[in-house]
This record gives C-alpha cells, structure tokens and sequence, in this order.
C-alpha cells in the first residue's frame, strides 16, 4: 500500500476575498478555459503561479494515483492561501471556508484521501476553536507555518495550542513558508531551493530548543522535505549545544540528537543517496513516503527512487509507504 503523506490541493473557485474583507493581499484565481488550467494571482495583479487541474479537481488527482499505484493521498491547502498575515476574524472565516473543502473531499472519496485543516495561527484561541471544530469533522490533524509572521515556534504564545492539540489527539504537519533572508534571495529560485530547507530547520531547531517535544511529550509533528537541512547539519546544531550552551540550551533540553524518533519527516529527498542518510537517522518508523504533489519541486514519479532502491528493506519499506503515516495520523 501506499499513502502519499504530503500532497496539496485548493478550491477550484473562491469570493473576491478583497472585496469581502475590504482590504488587499490575498490570492484571487484566473482561470484559463483553452487549457483548465489557473493563474494564482495576488489581488493586485501580481502573478504567483500557474496550477492544473491537479491542483483543483480530485478526479484529475485520482486519475494520477491511479497511473502511479497510489492508495491514499493525504490532502492539504497551499501554504500561500495561510493567511495569517490577515485580521484573525478574516483567517478564521478563510479557515472554515478552506476546511469545510477538504472536509467534503474526504467525505466523497473516504478510502482515496484524508484531509488535513488549516488554521488562524496568528490568533491561539480562534485556532483552538478551528481545531476543535476539524475534530468534529473527522480530520485528523492541521498543517501549519514553519513560522507565524516571522514568530518562531517555540513562542509562549503557542503553548496552549500545542496542549489543545495533544489533547484532541490532532497531528501537526509543518510546511516552510514565508522564508527567512527571502527578500536577498529571489534570484535563482533560492526561497525554494534554500530558503525551505532552512525554514525546515529553523522549525525543528526552535521546537527544540524551546522544549515542546518534552512539554507535550504526545504531540504528533511531521515535517515537509525530509526536514530540510536539519539532518544533514544535526552535527554541528548537536555541537552549537555542547559548546555554546548559554546561547542555545536555554530551556535545559536534551543534545539534539536524543530527539530523533520524536517527531516524523516525509521522505522527499530526490536522491536514493540522501534518503538512505535519512533512513540510518531517523529509522523507517519516522519516514513517510511523501511527494508535495503537484508541485514541480515535488516527487512527481511518486516513490520511483525508493522503490527501486535496492539497499532498504522491503520491510523498511513497507514502514515508509503506508505504516508511519498511519502511525502519524493515528488511523488505520
């Protein structure tokens, strides 16, 4: 079995949400007839990107899955459509719009795909409500910022989230966005190809730091593209800890290495060489088989370079594919 753990997708239409709420900054959609296809544009004209109908209509998913021996997808919205930085009363309305979408896809196709929600983060107590209310509606968990408006997430403030969470037994899937050093970085494509990474990192290394894996020592957290670079520079972070403890054990953690296996990582390394690194770290347990459908910085063969991989376990492998993210999920 597989299920593809890290996949988006969006209504395929939307209010004006600038004229709803009277002020400017969201994403609006164009869509193109000739070809199905829709131009994500800022309200002010500006152009973000160009998605297919992949990204709007679950058939055309389905049909994708179905080419590709894909059993269930694990749906999300896009991190651009967060919205926090908006009025918390407009994200919480925008939120209940978004999840009441993926709430009726997993209803319509329960044994193809299972929702994760979206969240007013820039206000704890409307999310808490959001959260309460996806429960009620069989979600399984939210996806969220590797940062809320540039707050790391170990703040104070996010505590009484993280307890709401463990309590209701939801998972938190961390997606980068909204990238540290961006504005230095747009040639090139850097945002993506290293701005991600290291928002991956930087959420890892501030729940951490911060405490929050033995605070909420239940919590389920996965986060997006293998964890970016923070496997790959665990060693030097372990060593910033040992040497520099007043500057980084602030809060009288472990060494960072102790908190492997506390929380999952999908598997979007591109590289069978990379993967197998992540696999001797985090074990098959901790991996999940991910692709960030539909994007093109996404795994679009769908596993192809784990399948093939000669060195892992068809054990191992049967952990990646469909075991941990039932586990992270906490479904059957």
């Amino acid at each position: 079995m597989k299920i593809d753990c890290h996949a988006h997708i969006m209504p395929s239409h939307w209010p004006d949400l600038k004229y709803k709420f009277g002020y400017g900054g969201f994403i609006q959609l164009e869509h193109i007839e000739k070809t199905g296809a829709v131009n994500m544009l800022r309200d002010d004209g500006k152009f973000f990107r160009t998605v297919e109908q992949n990204c709007i209509n679950p058939e055309a998913v389905l049909w994708d899955m179905a080419a590709n021996n894909v059993d269930k997808m694990v749906l999300c919205t896009v991190p651009v459509l967060f919205n926090y930085w908006a009025k918390p009363k407009d994200t919480a309305w925008w939120s209940q719009f978004l999840n009441d979408h993926i709430a009726k896809i997993q209803s319509d196709y329960s044994s193809q795909f299972i929702g994760l929600g979206t969240l007013p983060m820039q206000d704890i107590p409307l999310a808490i409500k959001e959260l309460e209310r996806l429960k009620t509606l069989g979600i399984p968990g939210v996806q969220m910022g590797s940062n809320i408006n540039k707050v790391n997430l170990d703040d104070d403030s996010f505590m009484s989230f993280y307890a709401a969470a463990e309590s209701l037994d939801m998972c938190l899937f961390i997606h980068p966005w909204e990238m540290m050093g961006e504005e230095f970085t747009q040639k090139f494509w850097l945002p993506w190809l290293v701005g991600m990474p290291a928002e991956t990192s930087r959420a890892i290394c501030s729940m951490i730091f911060g405490g929050v894996f033995d605070k909420f020592p239940k919590l389920r957290v996965m986060f997006a593209h293998a964890g970016g670079s923070f496997p790959f520079t665990l060693g030097r972070i372990a060593q910033g800890w040992s040497v520099r403890p007043d500057l980084v054990n602030l809060n009288d953690v472990k060494n960072p290495k102790d908190y492997i296996g506390k929380f999952w990582v999908d598997g979007i390394t591109h590289d069978s060489k990379s993967f197998e690194y992540l696999l001797d770290l985090f074990g098959a347990d901790k991996i999940c088989y991910g692709t960030d459908y539909p994007f093109p910085l996404g795994d679009l063969e769908h596993g192809k370079f784990i399948e093939e991989n000669m060195n892992i376990s068809n054990s191992d492998k049967n952990k990646i594919f469909s075991q941990s993210v039932q586990t992270f999920l906490n479904i059957k």
